[in-house]
């Protein structure tokens, strides 16, 4: 009995820890939203919370950090909108294409202000830019949600390439994002239209890249994913050279 009043009392702090940390973040996208991101600071965001600037900082380092909350925030959202495409549709294209509108609609309500902070995020020392470090949580969770995208697919992968696969379909997703950031159309009716143009496109190419034909261009892709773009988005781990590479594999062929 003893024991547990001490454990009550954290699970209480952690609770209310939590709940200011929400407070804190709602404020945040609520004021971006109203006054632009450019123009709202630290201080009057602990002033609309109730909070002092302390405290604000005490949860997140700085502006840029709360858009990291923002990412999780819309993470966790996507992921859970996109359970029953993912649960009805086998088919690879389709799959693709309702997870990226599912994106789309989550992200709808945040459009207005997405291009200011993407200022920063084409910062490469920024921790908004989706190759940071501060970012890596968020990108994991969106190549696993890829990695789903695929598993429950009828396509059919060769093995070195099956890894490889949600890491390029992250790459075409984070194209669509940026495509969204600019677009000015109507309910973004023309990224709609590219999503649904483009997953068709990808599908297909995943789907070719199983012929035999087509493997040594598959590899050229995934040396270049391994040796340039997943090192900057520190995903990879070290690994041989890729012209290393390619010498074992002639020696196997």
């Amino acid at each position: 009995m003893d024991d547990a009043v001490p454990t009550e009392k954290a699970s209480g702090s952690l609770a209310k820890g939590e709940q200011t940390r929400t407070l804190i973040l709602e404020t945040a996208l609520r004021l971006f939203q109203e006054r632009g991101y450019d123009k709202t600071t630290m201080r009057a965001i602990a002033s609309e919370a109730g909070v002092s600037v302390g405290n604000a900082y005490y949860y997140f380092k700085s502006k840029e950090h709360l858009i990291q909350g923002f990412y999780d925030r819309i993470g966790e959202a996507h992921a859970a909108a996109v359970q029953d495409v993912l649960a009805r549709e086998t088919d690879l294209a389709a799959r693709l294409e309702g997870v990226l509108l599912a994106w789309l609609d989550i992200a709808a309500p945040y459009h207005e202000f997405a291009a200011q902070f993407f200022k920063n995020a084409a910062d490469p020392n920024s921790p908004l830019s989706p190759f940071s470090p501060e970012s890596e949580e968020p990108r994991e969770a969106t190549v696993e949600l890829h990695r789903q995208v695929l598993a429950g697919s009828k396509a059919a992968l060769v093995p070195e390439l099956r890894e490889l696969m949600p890491q390029l379909m992250w790459l075409h997703q984070m194209g669509i994002v940026l495509y969204w950031v600019f677009d000015r159309t109507e309910d973004c009716e023309r990224t709609r239209r590219l999503v649904q143009r483009s997953s068709p496109m990808v599908a297909r190419a995943i789907d070719l890249s199983r012929y035999r034909l087509l493997r040594p261009l598959a590899r050229e892709v995934a040396d270049i994913l391994h040796d340039f773009i997943l090192p900057a988005a520190g995903m990879a781990a070290e690994r041989a050279p890729a012209t290393a590479r390619r010498k074992t594999r002639r020696k196997k062929d």
